[in-house]
């Protein structure tokens, strides 16, 4: 890596001159298309893999069959939906705020006991 200036400089460029020389740019985009052309063939060897051992058809069929449970499923109207969310908030207000009264009694208990 070359710096200048205190500023990494990646792809060949120089503060004040522009691209540095060719070389290092050409290293740079052919490293990066190296690097790409590894990861498609590790991404294919393991999609290759999958594939050959039913692991591909069983997830689609898995994803088949929830769609199809998902379709029998009664979901909640908004009203509905709104009201779960409210009655939960408040009982969710109301455990924090139980907590916090039972937290500030015994603490006040045990004080006394000190």
């Amino acid at each position: 890596m070359v710096y200048r200036g205190g500023l990494e400089n990646r792809c060949g460029l120089i503060a004040h001159r522009g691209f540095e020389s060719l070389p290092l740019r050409q290293s740079f985009v052919s490293k990066f298309y190296i690097q790409l052309l590894v990861w498609a063939v590790v991404v294919g060897g393991a999609f290759a893999f999958l594939w050959k051992q039913g692991y591909l058809a069983r997830l689609a069929n898995y994803v088949g069959e929830t769609r199809e449970e998902l379709r029998k499923c009664s979901w909640p109207t908004r009203d509905e939906l709104w009201q779960s969310t409210m009655l939960i908030a408040v009982v969710m207000f109301s455990l924090g705020l139980f907590t916090i009264v039972v937290d500030f009694v015994v603490l006040k208990f045990v004080r006394s006991l000190l």
